[in-house]
Formats: C-alpha cells, structure tokens, sequence
C-alpha cells in the first residue's frame, strides 16, 4: 500500500506523524494493552510508534512491538492489515507539545498479529519503557482505557478487522 504524502497537512498546518501500530490477539482472541508509563490518568493502548524514513510499515509495527512488549517477530504471524491509513488529530492543547511541535496528529497503518508465544515471554521491562502494566482486554474494554482523542480511531480500527475479531461491531 503507497503511504500518504509526507505533505499532508491536518487542521493545525502541520504534517501528520507517519505511525505502525499492532493489534496483537492472543489464542483467546483477547488484545494486548499496555498503560501508559507516561499519563498520570489510567490511559491504555496498544504498541506503536513512529515509522523510520524508508522503512516499511509492516517492519515498523513489528519493531515497535519489540522495543515496547519484548516480543521477537518469530512469535507472531501478521493475520491482516487496515486497508486504509488512518488518521487522527491531536487536541488543541497538545499540539506543539508532542513529537518537539513537529506534528498535528498521526497517519497509521494498524496490523492484525496473532501472537503464538505464551505470556511469560511479554517484558515491558525495555530499554525505554513505554509501559507500567500491560493485561489482554477486549476491543470495548481497550476502547474505553484509550485517551478520549484516540476513540474513534480505536473503533475504526477494531472495525476493519471485525471479521477476525468475532465479527463483532465496536460503536461503544
């Protein structure tokens, strides 16, 4: 899939931050979560992170697993992938705050990851943590931890890959 142009600009004037993202799913069909090392509120998501100049999407999302959960590639199979980039723009009031002012929001490309290894191969424990805790949840039980901004992106998200996810809708 051809990324969106670098250029494109959100409401704030400034370009989106280029994002991978995982929707890891264990056998249960549960999805990882992790709470934010960094928000001071009961802020969830799952593993993502910036997408390197040149690099491939698919390699970024799985990096960032690596760098945040500890989990090497051999643990887990790519199931699906969102069909379309999705995009989202900071709140006001942080924008010029996150990524040194950089950007006003990001452009993702989210991966559906079956994860084959079992939980005691998880370390949040990194080199930089991004994590303080990490549980599996259902999409509802995420979408309700994420930061109020990042809802309705969850919820697309959740929804492109409904139909490996139970074929359930996630509105809530």
């Amino acid at each position: 899939m051809t990324a969106p142009a670098d250029d494109e600009r959100g409401p704030a004037g400034l370009p989106y931050r280029p994002c991978a993202g995982v929707v890891l799913m264990n056998a249960e069909g549960r999805i990882f979560a992790g709470r934010r090392i960094d928000n001071p509120a009961d802020a969830w998501q799952m593993p993502q992170g910036g997408i390197d100049a040149g690099e491939d999407p698919r390699a970024a999302a799985l990096r960032e697993l690596w760098e945040e959960t500890g989990i090497p590639a051999h643990l887990c199979e790519v199931v699906a992938e969102t069909p379309d980039w999705v995009r989202y723009d900071l709140p006001p009031e942080l924008v010029g705050r996150l990524w040194k002012g950089r950007y006003g929001g990001q452009r993702q490309k989210w991966y559906l990851v079956r994860f084959t290894g079992t939980d005691d191969q998880i370390d949040i424990d990194t080199d930089h943590p991004e994590f303080s805790a990490w549980r599996w949840m259902t999409p509802d039980e995420i979408i309700g931890k994420i930061v109020p901004f990042k809802r309705d992106v969850y919820r697309r998200i959740f929804q492109s890959f409904a139909d490996r996810l139970g074929g359930q809708h996630y509105f809530g």
